[in-house]
Formats: structure tokens, sequence, C-alpha cells
């Protein structure tokens, strides 16, 4: 078996990894081919994500590998597919994810190099898109790596694909972020793009986009920031791709390679920001760099053949990527040049003189395609016609002159040019004949088409004449009436010629002549034709002949002046109705100048006008004559009809125009009527209108009516009878009715029977009021009698009845007054009891009382003399003409149902609604005061049983003390069962009193209460100053109080020596000061001092201790004097004082203050700033 060799292509931007025979790996980057060899000459597997599959397909003898999906919806075409499973990969071919192609299908396409040596395994590898992490591909080998240097070359270039692809994984797993507008690729078939661009692309998917869907209104303007900010980063990364790369440059087709992006190769843009698919477009210019541009390819591939290219021309290309929709500038334009080939078709040669014996020939250059055409090729069949040629010239001319030849024979031609780079394909071929003969006589003239003032003629070569022969021809015409005989009118190469300017139905003769250079042939047979006839002229107006009636009358005309040079076939008379009316229809068509018009309407309008027709056509149509028909009187009218419901005296008629108004407006109506009894007319109504009113007529009588119509010619003819009754009237009003009071609340009413005016009375409607204007529908049916009740004693009514049969009501009777008689009182309306704030009697106690009001009640009619209260089983008061009053002698806490009645001389009227009442219980006693708790000046009191309660206590109490003037002044009310009383003087006794208070009222005042406030101790001291006065002794002395009321003042010192825990008291009297001897050395002595209140009391002497002042630390120390001039030793007593704790506390704080300064200030200076 064979092998075969394989050309893989790298493209830019690519890696190809292969393994050597040594074991070592070898990465190679695009741009490149790497020939590689197949020893068996088998299609090496292309490894593939999982869900493809590659397929091997045969199309035109070139076979293909095609990376499909795995789905039955793929059907590569009609081409045999041979599936090839995967197996373990060759030792020269290891592809890489890199070269794993995409979803979309890539196509493997033929690509020929040299020697004629073709492969069908070039990947379009894409680095746009990376299907799995690089670590889950299956090692394909790993495990061979023979040294440690291609382990570290192998990783170096995982790691670099790594970095540079690794977001597209995870684009491609996951939704995209916003639903952007994105270019999609098209579907391909079998290696063919659909859709091709016309412009010579051969391969490219063309662009879709997707449509964009809405967003959350919420987050529009922050996601049009960040899209403007991501649109100017796009644009640039898109902007920043190179010029492309041409290769394979040919005559007519180009290749064109490009990378991505340059951001997007070196890593140095957002890897979230990345497009997922570049759309590229090719923009082609052969005007110069800076000239127009026109799109040649428009995909997502990064290469692309140019087709369609003129040879030996200059170009410049340039790309400009897109995506989402954005473009970014084009790049740099990259400049290339085609290469020459051989010229281009020539055009056929053309004839330029021809003899009997010769032909000349004359040709012009085709385009060179580059190279400089040097010689042409003009071949000939030799005239024999069987498709076999042979050189006639060949050289650098452009013309040719082939002699020798026959006479009339045809001869055909091709040409060919030739360049340094080869010969061109031969032009069309086209046949010539030499000259011969005369011409041969032709055949006459044809009319083609006739008109009135020229006629059209077509005539046919000679028989026997070749085609390509230029044959002339002369047109001769002859006019009879000239009598100058034939005289040329065409001389030339056409064979139609148009001869203008004749005359009208005028007869010519023609014959025709052919001629060449070998002579003229004899003139054709005489044909005769005649150009057509004008059409006439415009006929007379129409003329009235006779009087004009209401519905015809008779017109006539004269024929036209010119008629157009044959005689006139008919006449046609149109007719418009109204002045102004664009219709007009044909009533006359005829040979006669005279018609009768009729069947016309009276009083109406007419246009007419007349045209005639003859063998040149139509004429215009003349000028119009205007007729009026005159009018006559109106037709017949529809009877009139009743409008609405008949009345009982009065009805109203309604009725339409006639139908034929006689050919005048209807200006008026007239009505007439009469009783069916007789047959006497009279005039009720003439006018206009279409409506009237006949009043003043009788209820349920039948009347007769007819109608007609006038116009200016006169009344018409009257309409049929119509007979109408009237409906029923009304009855008459009733007589007043008649009212008999039964009883304080009830009366009857009686009436009769009125006039029914046609129709019986049907019903009553009784109306009765206690007001005159006001009145109400109480009653209504057929009875002459009804009985009022609920009525109101002493009350003045008032009544009137109607009477109602089908025509309707009549008429209220006169109004009738009537009074029912008087009866007890009405019952008593708000009853209530009245708060004891608002009683002002004295004797009024809410325990045992219930004070009552009301309002007074109608009296109805008789004057109100008491009421009678009832308030339980006790017998009921009776009291007089009053409106209020309270009931005592009652109950504390208990609760009365009380009503109440009026009284008038008639009797008792109905008792009032029940109200309930209680009665407040009896008010509470007062508690026992106490006094608890008591100093100099102030006193806490208690009273009652327990603590103070809440505000929501029932019980309040009231507590008194009384002033300097006895008299008894509040102190404190409320809930609470404790009260302190401040401000009070020393020793001195005050009176108190309470009382007990709830919603009874305020309870009786208790017995009077003394308490004594004591005598005030004496106020705390300073503390006392200590001098030293020798080592053993020092003095203490402290501030002077002055006697309180009179009381002396003593004072008690007391000392505590070092770690005792008893003070000692070491003097007691009225001095401010004392020494204090037999001190020791470097001991501790504290000192403190207390006020004594000697009160002189009768009982006895009673000593009031003040509290003691704050304790004075004082320590014995050895002084040693200073040594004077004579060395004598003088003792120097030395007095350390303490500090109080205020003072100690103060200092504490100062300390720490200053403190906290220092330490903001080193922060300030040595942090912030």
């Amino acid at each position: 078996m064979r092998a075969t060799v394989i050309l893989v292509q790298v493209n830019p931007g690519e890696a190809f990894t292969i393994r050597r025979e040594d074991g070592q790996f070898q990465c190679i980057t695009g741009p490149a081919q790497v020939p590689m060899m197949s020893p068996n000459g088998s299609v090496p597997p292309i490894y593939v994500p999982p869900g493809y599959a590659p397929q091997v397909i045969e199309d035109n003898g070139v076979r293909r590998v095609v990376v499909v999906p795995q789905a039955p919806e793929f059907h590569p075409g009609s081409h045999a597919v041979i599936h090839r499973p995967p197996h373990p990969p060759l030792p020269g071919f290891i592809p890489l994810p890199t070269m794993m192609p995409p979803p979309p299908r890539h196509i493997y396409s033929t690509m020929t190099g040299a020697g004629d040596m073709a492969t069908q395994y070039i990947p379009q590898y894409h680095t746009s898109q990376v299907y799995g992490d690089l670590d889950t591909l299956p090692t394909h080998g790993r495990s061979n790596f023979r040294d440690e240097r291609s382990s570290k070359t192998y990783e170096r270039l995982q790691k670099k694909l790594k970095d540079r692809h690794g977001t597209q994984k995870d684009k491609l797993n996951s939704p995209p972020s916003s639903p952007q507008k994105c270019p999609s690729p098209t579907n391909e078939h079998n290696g063919l793009v659909k859709g091709q661009n016309p412009s010579g692309v051969s391969t490219g998917p063309t662009k879709s986009k997707s449509l964009e869907k809405g967003k959350d209104s919420s987050q529009m303007d922050a996601e049009v920031e960040e899209k403007n900010e991501e649109t100017k980063a796009l644009e640039a990364l898109l902007s920043s791709i190179t010029k492309p790369m041409v290769s394979d440059i040919q005559a007519r087709t180009v290749i064109l390679t490009w990378s991505l992006p340059s951001s997007a190769i070196n890593g140095d843009a957002d890897k979230n920001s990345m497009p997922e698919v570049y759309t590229y477009e090719v923009l082609i210019s052969n005007t110069g760099k800076d000239g127009k541009y026109k799109t040649m390819y428009t995909g997502e591939k990064n290469n692309v053949t140019i087709n369609d290219l003129r040879p030996a021309t200059d170009y410049h290309a340039r790309v400009q990527a897109e995506s989402n929709c954005i473009k970014g500038n084009p790049s740099e334009a990259e400049s290339f040049t085609t290469m020459s080939c051989e010229p281009d078709i020539p055009n056929p040669p053309r004839i330029t003189n021809r003899t009997k014996n010769s032909l000349t020939l004359q040709w012009k250059a085709s385009c060179d395609n580059g190279s400089k055409i040097h010689s042409y090729l003009l071949e000939w069949d030799e005239g024999k016609g069987n498709g076999e040629f042979c050189q006639c010239y060949y050289g650098q001319q452009k013309q040719y002159r082939i002699t020798k030849l026959s006479p009339a024979m045809g001869y055909t031609f091709r040409l060919a040019a030739k360049n340094d780079m080869g010969m061109s394909g031969f032009s069309e071929e086209v046949l010539y004949h030499t000259s011969g003969t005369a011409p041969s006589m032709p055949a006459s003239p044809m009319l083609i088409k006739a008109g009135v003032t020229w006629l059209c003629l077509q005539w046919t070569k000679p028989s026997g004449t070749p085609s390509d022969e230029g044959i002339s021809y002369i047109l001769e015409m002859e006019d009879e009436t000239s009598g100058y005989g034939f005289k040329p009118k065409y001389d030339g190469d056409d064979l139609t010629c148009t001869v203008k300017n004749l005359r009208r139905s005028t007869k010519y003769k023609f014959r025709v002549i052919a001629y060449n250079s070998e002579g003229k042939s004899n003139p054709s047979e005489v044909v005769d034709f005649t150009t057509c006839p004008d059409k006439p002229g415009i006929p007379s107006k129409p003329s009235v002949k006779g009087k004009i009636h209401a519905q015809s009358f008779k017109i006539n005309w004269d024929p036209p002046k010119d008629s157009g040079g044959a005689a006139i076939t008919k006449y046609v008379v149109e007719m418009s109705e109204g002045l102004n009316g664009n219709k007009w229809d044909i009533i006359y068509s005829g040979a006669t100048r005279e018609h009768l018009c009729d069947r016309l309407n009276p009083g109406c309008s007419y246009r007419l006008h007349v045209y005639c027709i003859g063998e040149g056509g139509q004429s215009a149509a003349s000028d119009s004559l205007f007729v009026q028909t005159p009018a006559v009187a109106p037709g017949t009218c529809q009877p009139p009809r009743l409008q609405g419901r008949p009345k009982a005296r009065e009805i109203q008629l309604r009725w339409g125009p006639p139908q034929i108004d006689g050919g005048s407006p209807v200006t008026c109506y007239g009505l007439e009527m009469s009783p069916v009894e007789t047959d006497e007319h009279r005039e009720v109504y003439q006018g206009s209108d279409v409506e009237c009113t006949i009043s003043s007529l009788l209820p349920g009588k039948t009347y007769s009516f007819r109608l007609r119509a006038a116009n200016k010619a006169g009344f018409g003819p009257f309409s049929e009878k119509c007979e109408i009754t009237t409906a029923p009237g009304p009855p008459d009003p009733c007589k007043p009715p008649q009212v008999t009071c039964r009883s304080a609340t009830c009366a009857h009413v009686s009436w009769e029977v009125p006039a029914s005016n046609g129709a019986d009375v049907t019903e009553y409607r009784l109306e009765w009021g206690g007001v005159e204007g006001c009145m109400q529908i109480c009653y209504c049916g057929p009875g002459l009698s009804y009985e009022m009740k609920g009525l109101f004693p002493a009350t003045i009514y008032y009544c009137r009845v109607q009477a109602v049969n089908v025509a309707g009501a009549g008429a209220f009777s006169e109004v009738v007054a009537c009074m029912t008689p008087a009866s007890v009182p009405a019952i008593v309306t708000c009853l209530r009891g009245i708060n004891e704030d608002e009683v002002e009697n004295l004797h009024y106690s809410p325990s045992t009382c219930l004070a009552l009001s009301w309002e007074k009640p109608c009296d109805h009619g008789s004057e109100i003399l008491g009421y009678s209260i009832d308030f339980g089983d006790k017998q009921p008061i009776t009291v007089g003409k009053v409106l209020s009053y309270f009931i005592d002698n009652l109950q504390p806490d208990t609760t009365y149902r009380i009503r109440i009645q009026a009284l008038n001389s008639l009797g008792a009227g109905p008792f009032s609604h029940t109200i309930k009442l209680k009665t407040k219980p009896l008010p509470p006693h007062p508690p026992r005061l106490e006094c608890v708790a008591f100093s100099s000046q102030t006193l806490r009191l208690k009273w009652g049983e327990g603590t103070a309660k809440a505000l929501t206590d029932p019980v309040q109490y009231h507590l008194q003390m009384e002033d300097k003037n006895g008299r008894f002044v509040s102190l404190y009310r409320g809930p609470c069962h404790t009260y302190k009383v401040q401000r009070l003087s020393e020793s001195t006794s005050y009176r108190f009193c309470i009382q007990a208070c709830n919603e009874a009222g305020e309870g009786p005042l208790s017995q009077e209460y003394i308490f004594t406030t004591p005598k005030s101790v004496p106020a705390a001291l300073k503390a006392p100053r200590i001098e030293r006065v020798n080592d053993h002794t020092c003095e203490i002395t402290w501030e002077i109080l002055q006697p309180m009321k009179g009381d002396p003042v003593i004072y008690s010192l007391q000392v505590m020596v070092g770690k005792e825990s008893e003070f000692k008291q070491i003097y007691k009297g009225p001095d401010w000061s004392f020494r204090y001897s037999g001190l020791q050395l470097n001991c501790e002595y504290r000192f403190r001092v207390c006020a004594i209140r000697q009160c002189q009391e009768t009982a006895g002497h009673q000593d009031l201790i003040g509290p003691y002042s704050a304790t004075v630390l004082f320590i014995s120390q050895r002084t040693e004097p200073p040594t004077s001039t004579n060395k004598d030793t003088v003792e120097i007593t030395r007095t350390q004082r303490t500090l109080s704790d205020e003072q100690c506390a103060a200092v504490i704080l100062l300390l720490f203050a200053v403190f906290s300064i220092l330490i903001a200030f080193i922060i300030q200076y040595f942090v912030i700033k």
C-alpha cells in the first residue's frame, strides 16, 4: 500500500503539535504548512468534542472530512458517507484542543500544493472557541514523554492555550449575560455555503441577528451606562485587528488570511468582556489605497479566497471586525498585484470592404491581461461550411484582406489573440459573403399602416441575395393629380419607410428598386395605396322646432361644413338632464337631421348636443342647447296620516309631498275636514308645512280628511279620504266630597259620580293632607267612600277627589277642610334624668334623690293640667304643669324604672317610654390618719388600709392642714394613701384632718390630728486644721457654729491612731481648738469633729449630735534643725496636711485631662500628618 502525503495548514495565531520519531513533541505555530506522511494511505482520525462525529464525503471525486453533530437531522447530501470510528492516533498526527472543530461544521477543504500534491485534511482552526478544559482531554501518549525538556515544552504550550481561551469555556457552558444581538453563522451543506455573496467570495457564513429582549425598567439607567463603557472597550478591541496577509496570488484569485484582534490574542482584554464570535468584513479597492472599497466577504472565518479579480491589477485589501453589532475601525491596507495571464477572448472581426473576389476584415485588440499581445490568429473554413477551420492569417496586424475568392459565396471566420502567457480562446464565428451580380427584381411594397397624411410601407430583400450583402433600396411614388410620374421618396438600406405630407383620402402608386455595387434591379410591380379620410367637422348647434311641450319637443340641426373627405354615415344626439349634469345619454343615432325628444319630465332643464360619424372618425360635439319644459299642477297626494295618538279634542296630522310635483316645487297644501255623517267639507289648513294640529273637536267622534298640493301651476287633485276618530275625554270635576269625623283619629269621606265624557269612570283618587297645598293621594279605587284613620286630634285636614277613565284623569274637585275633635294628650317624649351638677336645689342628694326632665307633649285640643310619674311599686306621683321634678326619699344605690304620662280634662294620655335611673351609694367615712416618718422640716402621713392605688381607684382622699389663721387649707386630693408634708418649722405642732370622696359625693371630715416636728441637729463641720507644735504635740482647730434658737452648741473631737479600727473621743466642750500631746514619731493620726446641740427641755437635758466632719490625716515625723555657725542643732517641726476626698478626685481628673490632651496632640502630629 502506497504512502500518502498530507499537507496540514496551520493558521495564524494557532499552534500544531506533532510527535517526532524520537518520541519528543514539537510545537509549530502558524502561519505554516506541515507536510505529514500517512504510511497506509488511510485518513487519519479527527478527534472531536463529545456529541460530534467526523464524516468523510465524496463530492466530484474529492474527499472531504466534515465534522457534524450526531443528530438525525443532518443530511450531507446524495453522496456516500463513510463513518470512520475513532482509533488511537497515528505517530505523525496528534491533534490538540485548538485543532478540534467547534460546533458549527468546519469543512476540511481541498488544497493544492507543489507537485500536484492534494490533501483533504486541512482544518480551518478557530481560536475563538474551546470545548472543555485542557486537563480533561485524553493525554494521547503523554506517558511516552522521553525527557524532561519535551515535558516542559508541552506544559508551557498547555498553559499558554489555557490562559488564552479559559474564559471561552465558561461562556459556552453558561447563557449570555445580557440579551445582546449577536451574529450567528448560516447553515453549510456539503462544504458549500448557502446564500453565497455574488461578489465572488467562495465560502463564508452570513450574519443573522436575534431580537433583543426587554429589561426591567428599574435597571435601565445602570445598564445603559455600563453598556456605553462596554461598547467603547469593544470598539477599541475590534479596532486593534492587524492588516490581512496575502498568499497564493493568481491572475484572478487570491487568498487572504488575518488574525484575531490583537488584544484578544495577547490576553490584555478583560476575559469576561471578550466576544464569543467575531464577524469579519473584507474590503477590496482597485483605485488606490485611499480609493473606494468594495465589500467582498462577510463571515466568521479568518481566511477567504477572493475570486473574479482582474489580472495584472494593483489591489488594496483591509479587514474590519464586528461583534455584537458593533464595528471597529478597518485595519491597515495590504497591497498586492494579481498575476498576468493570456488575453481575453477578442470580439469577432467585422467586414470593411467586399468585392466579388475579396473580403477585407478588421478587428480590435482585446484586453492583454498584463502581457502585450504580439500576434493574432485568424482562421476560416475556406467556404466549405463543414465546421473545420484552418489558419488564414497570423501576425501583428489588426486587419487582413482575403483574395482569390469566389463571387456570391459565404465564408466563416473566427479570431484569437496571443501574448507571452498563452493563446486566448476563439471569438464567435461570423459568416461573410463576397459580392455578385446586380440584385434581382424585388417584390412589391406592402402597406403596414395608413394614416390621414402618411403611409407606412415595407418590402423584402430580393430572392437569392446573401444575408450579409449590402443592398440599398429606392422607393418611388406617383401622384396622379400632379402629372409628374414616379418620384423617389426614400433611398437607403432599411426595409421600411413612412411617406409623410400626403393628402387625405387620396390614392398613390408605389414601386421599389434594389441596387448594389454591381447595379440596379428592375422596378417591382406598381401597387396602389390610399390615405385615410379625416374626421368630419363639428355640426351646427341644434335648435328647437315648434312649441315646447311639458313632456316633449322637436329639434333639428345642420350638417358640418367639412365632411373630412368622406360621406357622413350618421348623427348622434346626446342629452343631459340639469344645467350642471356630467352624464350624457344617447337619445338618437341615425342619418336624419331632426329628432322628437319625448318622455320628458315637466319643469326640467335639459342640455343637448350633436356630433357626426364618418369614415374618418367621430367629430367633436357641437355647442349645447338648453331647453326648459313647462311645469304642470302636482299629482295626487297620499292621504294624510295620524301623527301619534288622537286626543279627545284635537288630533295631529302629517303628510308627505306628492310623487309628481309637476316640474315645479310644491308651495302649498290644502286640508279639508268633514264629519262622517255629513259630506260638507271645510278647509281647516292651508300652508307650506307638512303637518298641522286640528283642535276644537268633540271626543269620540269620527272625522273625514282629504289633502291636495299646489305649485305655481295651481292646485292638484284631492287625495283619498282618511277617517280618524277622536279619543274619549277625561271625566268632569267631581262635586266637593263630604267628610264626617267619627272619632278624634278617624274620619269618613264620600263623593258622587261626575259626568264621564264618553267613557266610564274606572277609579277615583282621594288626596288628603294637613296643609292645603301639600296633599298626598291616600286612596285610589272604584269606590265612592273611604275611611281615614290614624289622624291627630284637634287638627285641621284638607281633602279633594278626582275621577279617572280611559281617557285620563279629570280635574280635582274643590278642597274641603275638616277638623278632628280634641283628645287626651299625646305621649310624653324626651324623658331623661338630670345630672346632679345641673340641679340647683340644696336639699338634693344623689344617694336618695333622682331628678327628671321632659318635653311638653301635644295637648290634642285640651290644655294639659299635670303629669303622673310612675317609678315602681309605689303610688304614682302627680305633679303640676312643670317640665322637671326630682323624686326624694329613695334608697341609696338602687335602680328605678320611671315613666310619665300627661293629664288634661279628657283624661290621661299614654305613658312615655321607660327609663332606668340609679341612685348613688352613700359617701365613705374618713380614714384614720397616722404619721409614719418625720424630720425637723417634713412629716410623712399615711391613711387607710394598704398602699397607694392607681388613679382608677373610685375612692379619692382630701387632706387638709390648719394654717396660721386657724383655717384648714387643702394639701392633697387624690387616690394615694400617703403624703409627705414639707417646708415645716422645727419643734412645731401642726393640725390635720382628712375626708373620703367617691361618686356619691364627699364624706364627712375626720377628727383633728396633731403632729409635732422635732428639733434639727447641727450642720456638718468642715475638716479640722492641724498645726504642729513640736514632735509630740499638735494643735487642732475647727469652725464655730452659732447657737441654734437659744440652745448652746458644743463640739466633740475624735482621733484614730495607727491601725486602730475605732475612733476615740479626746475632747468634748464648747472650745473651737484643742492641743493634743503624746504623739509618737512616724505614726498616723486621723482626726474628725462634730457639733452637739444641747437642748434645754422642761423634761431634762438632751443632746442632738450632728454629723462628723471629713477625716484629716496627720503623720508625726522628726524635724532636723539647720546647722548654725556655732554648730547648734535646732529641731523643726514638720507638719503634713493631707487632702480631702474631693480634692483628691479633682487632682486625678486634672491629671487625666492633661494626659488625654497630650495623647491627642501626639496622634495629630505624628500619625495624621
